[in-house]
């Protein structure tokens, strides 16, 4: 089963928007469930790994853009 590699101080950007505007958010937790801030309101949010997945359009890590598709690892 494919997973995609999440790593705290990612910054995702999300297909839908917050309603603040901000579809950007920083990772600050990882495990079974993904911790979540929003980069524009502060909101902090627990969402299920396998329900974040599907809704990540962009990761950018360590000053690189990634494609979801980019950041898949084998578990």
């Amino acid at each position: 089963m494919a997973v995609i590699k999440l790593e705290i101080d990612d910054i995702l950007t999300l297909k839908k928007a917050h309603p603040c505007g901000s579809k950007r958010w920083k990772v600050v937790r990882v495990g079974i469930d993904i911790g979540l801030k929003c980069v524009g309101c502060g909101r902090f949010v627990m969402i299920p790994r396998r329900k974040l997945e599907g809704k990540i359009r962009e990761i950018y890590r360590e000053g690189r853009r990634l494609k979801p598709q980019e950041s898949i690892i084998e578990a």
